[in-house]
């Protein structure tokens, strides 16, 4: 890498750990290309990124923003993985974790706080920002239609009362 990439690369850095809502480190060492191009294609696809980049320049694009706490990660073979969405990233990575034991998670950072290992592992439980989106319109609908039941009952249980009343005058 020429000089004025190396800026341009951690010049994209920088605004991708201002931006990201959760980013994840992790070693990588002993994951095969054909791995490693299914994990970033699991990544693209719930709406992440994955990237590999040299420590020294992760660690000066890491200056100036919330998450400089963990520039003490980045040493050996280092992944970072980020989304928008603070869950898919730790999501993501944590699930291909479980199937390939040579993606080890370092820990990472979720705006100003920093997290270890266990704390991304956590944070990858939760669920996501369309799933409680989800819950919460299906709480907010379920008053709606019992609300509307309650109201449809005495009108249904009147037509019954009349019907039943033309059948009786209907038999005499």
């Amino acid at each position: 890498m020429e000089r004025a990439e190396k800026r341009e690369f951690v010049t994209e850095l920088n605004e991708v750990f201002k931006a990201s809502g959760s980013v994840v480190v992790a070693h990588y060492a002993g994951v095969t290309v054909a791995q490693m191009n299914d994990f970033r294609s699991k990544m693209r696809a719930a709406g992440g990124t994955v990237k590999v980049a040299k420590n020294r320049l992760a660690k000066i694009a890491l200056q100036g923003t919330e998450s400089e706490g963990m520039t003490d990660l980045f040493k050996g073979q280092t992944l970072i993985a980020y989304s928008a969405d603070p869950v898919t990233a730790p999501k993501v990575v944590v699930d291909f974790a479980k199937t390939n034991d040579k993606l080890v998670v370092l820990g990472g950072a979720m705006g100003t706080t920093t997290l270890n290992p266990e704390g991304v592992k956590s944070l990858a439980t939760l669920p996501s920002l369309d799933e409680l989106r989800a819950k919460l319109l299906g709480l907010l609908n379920a008053p709606a239609t019992r609300v509307a039941t309650v109201v449809a009952a005495p009108a249904s249980q009147l037509a019954r009362v009349f019907s039943a009343y033309a059948k009786k005058d209907e038999a005499a």
